[in-house]
């Protein structure tokens, strides 16, 4: 479900709207990944984590994927107006981990929950992608409080981003 929400959805979305998007030009595209992204490693033999799914492994690696279809998608969208950009939101404080989870565990996520950052701030960044005329034109980038930063460094492998693309593309039929 990490997976699927996280990446798998953005990527089926965004490829249901790709042609309202370049019929609507210019255009931006806005994709929220996190930092955590830089510890992740995309399992191309288990995306879904169904042969084995840690939490500290399944996250990151789904906002590595983001990255990466991020960069592909700004790639593949070169010259038609549509620009695609992701970014990290910091560190916001959200109602994340409160359900469906054990007492300790929801106790554990309120109080480092604490915290974080308003989801005002956090949606800064997201809002300054989507309207500022600073970035128009800009794509294929990541972005830390509506700063230009450079991302892990393997999600720059093309090679993976077209693998990771092609694949995703199979799992949700596009």
């Amino acid at each position: 479900m990490t997976f699927a929400v996280n990446y798998l959805a953005p990527f089926l979305l965004t490829n249901l709207l790709l042609d309202v998007l370049t019929a609507s030009t210019p255009a931006r595209i806005v994709n929220v990944s996190s930092a955590a992204h830089t510890s992740g490693s995309i399992q191309m033999d288990d995306l879904q984590a169904e042969k084995l799914y840690r939490p500290m492994r399944t996250y990151p690696q789904s906002k590595l994927a983001v990255v990466l279809f991020t960069y592909e998608l700004a790639r593949r969208l070169q010259g038609s107006g549509v620009t695609a950009n992701c970014l990290h939101p910091g560190f916001v404080a959200t109602h994340f981990g409160q359900r469906d989870t054990g007492a300790a565990f929801r106790l554990l996520v309120k109080v480092i929950g604490s915290f974080g950052t308003s989801p005002e701030k956090g949606a800064k960044t997201s809002i300054y992608l989507a309207s500022s005329p600073d970035v128009e034109g800009v794509t294929g980038t990541y972005f830390v409080k509506s700063i230009s930063r450079r991302s892990a460094s393997i999600s720059y492998d093309e090679s993976l981003q077209r693998q990771l693309w092609e694949l995703s593309a199979k799992l949700v039929n596009v």
